[in-house]
């Protein structure tokens, strides 16, 4: 814990100059990258996921990782290929948890929060998919069973999380073609968090985008669509409650409606869009019916 109190006493300041160089760079250039209220909401929804995230990283990692860790494959020695394998390792898996996230309409009703804003900058990283501590660390479950120790494992998933902050960002355009081919950049996230068509849950890596080229996620910014950030349905209501519960009431209200067990589970499980009726559409059936 100690190690997580030094990444805080390094990552604080870090945020705090960056930010406030993107606002005055906005101000100054009067791109209106943020609004008060916008940011006002961000660090509401970071200080509902920071107090749950902590307990769950207590409780997940006493019972689950640690239980997994005493019953590993192999002994790993701490050099720079165990810290090299666990940062790859920590990074494939958050890719499948962020998949997840967007591809199962119960995991989406978490995660939406995050993508819920119609702004996008340094702030924006921090508007927190409150709920996903109660299952985000299940998915590093290999990783013990491999012999990777557990505060570890929460040490670099919480040092990786830094970069996946700052890529929420349009003061950068593009890195160099080497560093944009193998990492995540800006323009990668921009595109994650568009409600185009086109940029509908694609790129989701957090420091690596080689997982979005191998696995067919990936899509690169078009300059002849610019981003458009937030949902394809943007809720009406952003009061503290809705922000956080609203893809919550409307998986209820489905859920209420007499269609079958069958299609109110497919309406829990499936991807957000899914509709037995054809009434709503996935992102990929969209995407089929753009061509």
């Amino acid at each position: 814990m100690e190690r997580e109190q030094l990444l805080v006493l390094f990552s604080t300041p870090l945020y705090a100059l960056v930010i406030g160089m993107e606002i005055l760079f906005s101000n100054w250039s009067h791109l209106g990258l943020y609004s008060l209220k916008d940011t006002i909401t961000n660090i509401y929804l970071m200080l509902l996921n920071v107090g749950l995230d902590v307990l769950m990283r207590v409780v997940i990692a006493a019972t689950a990782l640690q239980f997994v860790f005493e019953h590993r494959l192999i002994e790993l020695q701490h050099n720079c290929l165990y810290w090299l394998g666990l940062g790859v390792g920590v990074d494939f898996l958050y890719y499948w948890l962020h998949k997840t996230d967007h591809y199962s309409r119960l995991f989406w009703a978490v995660h939406v929060t995050h993508h819920s804003s119609r702004h996008f900058n340094l702030t924006t990283g921090f508007r927190s998919s409150v709920f996903e501590p109660v299952y985000r660390f299940l998915f590093y479950l290999p990783l013990p069973f491999l012999g990777f120790h557990v505060l570890d494992i929460l040490l670099t998933h919480s040092a990786l999380q830094i970069y996946g902050i700052l890529v929420h960002t349009q003061s950068v355009k593009k890195f160099p073609a080497l560093i944009e081919y193998v990492f995540v950049s800006p323009s990668h996230h921009r595109v994650h968090h568009g409600s185009n068509i086109k940029y509908l849950d694609k790129n989701m890596g957090m420091t690596l985008i080689i997982w979005d080229r191998i696995f067919g996620s990936f899509q690169e910014e078009d300059p002849n669509e610019p981003v458009s950030y937030g949902l394809t349905k943007n809720p009406e209501d952003l009061g503290p409650v809705n922000i956080v519960m609203h893809e919550w009431k409307n998986i209820i209200s489905d859920l209420k409606r007499p269609i079958g067990w069958t299609n109110k589970l497919k309406y829990l499980f499936m991807p957000p869009g899914w509709s037995h009726d054809g009434q709503s559409q996935t992102s990929s059936q969209l995407r089929k019916l753009l061509k």
